[in-house]
């Protein structure tokens, strides 16, 4: 009995061990999906966290991409283009909310998923295009642009995972830039269609738009 009293007690600081390394690398693991400039998860954190959040089906995936980036850069210099993706960051996250993910996919392109309980997300996302226009906080005024934002309800197409809903977004979001309009939703084209199509008994068209 001794022996096997022994035994643990010698076993115990190495199963401490083995916990504590267990924590540290899962530390270093979500430091390495963490972006150093904004600290949004990167990509490969934020696919993680978005797919478990689509299973909510009041879940939305918004695209973000910040309007004439570029030319900031090179009139105002890089940090200032760095200021103004960290600003764009900060405000993102803070209307994703808790219970939301958000993540910098490159560059100036940013992407979220957030759970819409009280179906408000069309006019929270207009609110927010608002704010993204506002100058960062330190800079000169000058140093500002427009975000435009592309968004879609993952009950909207219940069948596409995170992938295909991301494209979705993507295409309402360079709609939005290309009218100047902020924000644009995502596939109200085939969903209007394949409604229509069910209330004459005919089967809908499931063509991609935006509206």
């Amino acid at each position: 009995m001794s022996t096997l009293l022994a035994a643990c007690a010698a076993g115990i600081p190495l199963a401490a061990g083995w916990s504590a390394h267990l924590i540290w690398f899962r530390r270093r693991l979500n430091t390495a999906r963490r972006d150093p400039l904004t600290g949004l998860w990167t990509r490969d954190g934020f696919t993680r966290r978005a797919t478990a959040l689509l299973r909510n089906p009041a879940a939305v995936v918004v695209l973000a991409d910040v309007d004439r980036f570029k030319q900031v850069n090179d009139t105002h210099g890089h940090a200032a283009g760095d200021a103004l993706l960290k600003a764009t960051a900060d405000r993102l996250a803070h209307y994703t909310g808790p219970h939301g993910v958000a993540g910098r996919l490159g560059g100036d392109e940013f992407a979220a998923v957030l759970i819409d309980h009280h179906g408000t997300v069309g006019d929270m996302l207009a609110v927010l295009g608002g704010v993204l226009a506002r100058p960062a906080t330190g800079l000169d005024p000058a140093v500002h642009t427009t975000v435009s934002l592309g968004w879609v309800r993952a009950a909207d197409f219940p069948s596409e995972g995170l992938p295909e809903l991301l494209r979705r977004a993507d295409e309402a979001m360079y709609g939005a830039k290309r009218a100047r309009a902020g924000v644009r939703r995502a596939g109200l084209g085939a969903l209007f269609a394949t409604l229509a199509g069910r209330r004459s008994g005919r089967p809908g068209t499931a063509r991609a738009g935006v509206a």
